[in-house]
């Protein structure tokens, strides 16, 4: 059947449907939680002032002072403890890291870009910390650390919910990534089109939230994949109410057009493709995961569909279920629970 035809088959599947409010949450008053003060602290900077001559004397002091931190980079992102990766030993890998031409350069130009970190970003996520609190009191707030690692890691979370910064995975979207490594992937141009400050809230966040609702859902559907990357997509929005849809989701303000506009087409085609119950990872990973498009939709249609569509049923779900705090929805494992408790019924 062909997309066209998919309304066709939405309207008689929904002919009984009501519609459904567009009207989000009330955001909850946290005039009573003190604002957030951020602890920045930029690792790069204190790499590489290090003098490379004294690194046996210098590079022990850098380590305690960012402790986990600083051993998740050197053993894990650069290997520089590994015999196999570093034969001649930490300190002169680590030279040779610093003093590496390319390195210099990224790391110079990180230092342009980002002198301090934007001040739009530090408020979103100074304002992200507020709400964090509310909803999740018993957590501290996290310390932000940014680093280069040369293209390795962008964002991620460690030790007691502290957050890592990959500056190297926002300098821009005309940045020549691929003159890098012309093959990877990730410098794809639907990847690279969001490596900018107006992302680094979202994207910084992310990890956190990955970590909170967990990072794979219980079961192997689409289905599944639907509504555990919609709680995702739900705690993200209650973070940074006042954020851009489009940048929460990182799509184009025309692919925010074409979401909202065919939702019901979306969610028709899923049923008449007999997708929400699919298993077959690599027939259905487009729809939740990074990707340039979602197969069998049209052009405009940006990947992640179904992480958008599971965003509006979680919203519904909690439309119908105000009550649930946060914390026991991400409790709920059942998917297809959760779909019948949200009465879900996409916009006519």
């Amino acid at each position: 059947m062909s997309w066209q035809n998919v309304l066709i088959l939405f309207c008689v599947l929904t002919f009984f449907a009501g519609c459904k409010s567009d009207k989000r949450d009330d955001l909850p008053d946290v005039s009573g939680i003190s604002p957030v003060k951020l602890t920045i602290r930029r690792f790069e900077q204190d790499l590489f002032k290090m003098d490379t001559n004294k690194l046996a004397e210098e590079l022990p002091f850098l380590k305690s002072k960012y402790g986990e931190f600083a051993s998740i980079y050197f053993d894990n992102i650069l290997g520089a403890t590994s015999k196999e990766v570093a034969p001649e030993g930490e300190v002169a890998f680590v030279k040779g890291f610093m003093t590496h031409p390319a390195v210099r350069q990224l790391y110079d130009t990180c230092q342009v870009l980002y002198p301090e970190l934007p001040k739009e970003s530090i408020q979103q996520l100074e304002e992200a910390f507020r709400y964090y609190k509310y909803y999740f009191p018993q957590r501290k707030v996290p310390t932000l650390t940014t680093f280069i690692s040369e293209y390795s890691i962008g964002n991620f979370v460690y030790a007691n919910d502290d957050l890592a910064i990959g500056l190297d995975f926002f300098l821009g979207e005309k940045y020549p990534y691929l003159n890098f490594n012309p093959d990877n992937p990730n410098f794809s141009q639907y990847l690279t089109r969001t490596f900018n400050k107006e992302h680094i809230a979202v994207k910084t966040l992310w990890p956190l939230v990955t970590d909170i609702v967990g990072a794979a859902p219980a079961g192997e559907t689409l289905l599944d994949h639907m509504i555990h990357n919609g709680k995702k997509m739900y705690l993200l929005d209650h973070l940074l109410p006042f954020t851009a849809d489009t940048a929460k989701m990182e799509v184009s303000s025309s692919q925010w057009k074409w979401l909202n506009e065919n939702e019901n087409n979306i969610w028709a085609y899923f049923l008449q493709q007999n997708l929400l119950y699919n298993t077959e990872w690599q027939k259905i990973r487009k729809f939740v995961e990074y990707s340039p498009n979602s197969p069998g939709m049209p052009a405009e249609a940006p990947g992640r569909t179904g992480d958008w569509l599971g965003w509006q049923i979680i919203k519904a779900y909690m439309e119908q279920n105000p009550e649930t705090p946060l914390k026991e929805l991400f409790r709920l494992t059942d998917s297809q629970t959760i779909l019948k408790r949200a009465r879900y019924k996409p916009k006519l």
